[in-house]
Parts: structure tokens; C-alpha cells; sequence
């Protein structure tokens, strides 16, 4: 006997997602468990991307089913991009909201603010961040906790010395996010979303070399 999902698939996977919003408008309202249930793995891939800033797994994916039903509930095949683009954009923005509201988790790995400088030019002479910490994975404890407490104080630089606006577009991209996803999350233009980028990353390497933070 076929389970339910099963026979939502057989019934539904030959029509395109857009064609099913029309015809789950039209009141087949079985259409929104199938689409549900065929992005789920998406807010599951969305919560492991999400999850450095701090929150529960399973909270996150809730949130994320969460966007996911906003997304079927608000798509415009006539207005918006392909329901997959908007979908990603519900779910992302949903989880993001969620974590930031209940406060995140602090102290993201150090590879992680390591890649704000990934493949920049260092200084004749000196060896790149990335390149230091890619050297310093056999360190000693003493070393670990050096890093550590730098660490925390470009912690303390990012939420003293940038803008909410600034603050978002690097977080964001810790994550893995490039600047045109950074835009399509926060619901800005990609122009304004790679200055504020940009502009956070000179403003936390000025008050890096200020306060004399090294790794």
C-alpha cells in the first residue's frame, strides 16, 4: 500500500511548481503538503548553513518550514522569480530572523573570521591570516587560547564598531553567503549589500591593526 506522500508524488511531480501554486489557489489543497514535503531537504540544507550562528537544529528547521509554508502561501508565479528563488529567500530570511531575535550563540570558529580576509594581499613580508591559521593547525594549547581571545575581541569590534546594516552582511557572509545572496536575505540591493561588506571588513581590519590584534 503507498503512503500518502507517495501518492501526492505520483499525482503531482510531472507539473512544475508554478503550475501547481495556480492550481493550489484553485483550492487543490493537498498541492501544499506536496510542496512541503518536497522542500523539506532544502530547509534542512538552509539549517546547516544557518546553524554557525547559533541555534538549535531542529529550531532551526522549524523556523525553516516556517518560510517554506510563507513561501507557497505568498509566491506570485506572475511576479516573483522561479518558486524555487523565492522559496530559498523565505527560508533563509525565516531562520535568519528567528536566530538573531533569541540572540545568537557568540564566539564563531576562527576559521570563520579568518575568511573575511581569504585571498586579500597581506603586507610585504607577512604572511596572510588565512595563510597563519592554515600554518597553526598542530598549535599548542597556549597558542589555542591566544587565538581565542583574539577571537573575542574582533567579537567585540564588529558589535561596537559597525552598523546594524554592516553587522548583517558579515555575519551572513560567515556563513557562506556571497553579497547577491546577502541582498536577496536582507531584502537590499546587491550595490548597497557589497559597500556595507566591504565597508565592514576595511572598518574591523583598521580597528584590528588599531587595538593591535594579531594572529
Amino acid at each position: 500500500m503507498k503512503s500518502q506522500d507517495s501518492g501526492l508524488t505520483d499525482k503531482y511531480e510531472s507539473f512544475s511548481d508554478e503550475e501547481l501554486i495556480c492550481r493550489l489557489r484553485d483550492g487543490e489543497s493537498e498541492i501544499n503538503e506536496y510542496i512541503l514535503n518536497k522542500y523539506k531537504n532544502l530547509v534542512r540544507a538552509k539549517a546547516k548553513t544557518m546553524y554557525i550562528l547559533g541555534a538549535d537544529s531542529e529550531d532551526l528547521i522549524q523556523e525553516g518550514m516556517i518560510g517554506l509554508f510563507k513561501a507557497v502561501k505568498d509566491y506570485d508565479p506572475g511576479r516573483d522569480a522561479s518558486f524555487l528563488t523565492f522559496a530559498e529567500l523565505c527560508v533563509s530570511r525565516q531562520m535568519y530572523t528567528a536566530v538573531t531575535a533569541s540572540g545568537r550563540k557568540k564566539h564563531l570558529p576562527l576559521n570563520s573570521y579568518i575568511s573575511i580576509y581569504a585571498g586579500e594581499d597581506s603586507e610585504e613580508g607577512t604572511p596572510s591570516v588565512a595563510e597563519t591559521v592554515s600554518a597553526g593547525n598542530d598549535s599548542n594549547p597556549e597558542e589555542l587560547v591566544i587565538d581565542k581571545e583574539n577571537v573575542e575581541r574582533i567579537e567585540k569590534l564588529i558589535e561596537t564598531e559597525l552598523s546594524a546594516f554592516e553587522r548583517q552582511t558579515i555575519e551572513l557572509y560567515l556563513i557562506g553567503m556571497n553579497y547577491t545572496e546577502i541582498a536577496r536575505v536582507l531584502g537590499k540591493d546587491e550595490k548597497s549589500t557589497d559597500n556595507a561588506l566591504q565597508r565592514a571588513k576595511a572598518k574591523i581590519k583598521k580597528q584590528m591593526k588599531q587595538t593591535g590584534v594579531t594572529f
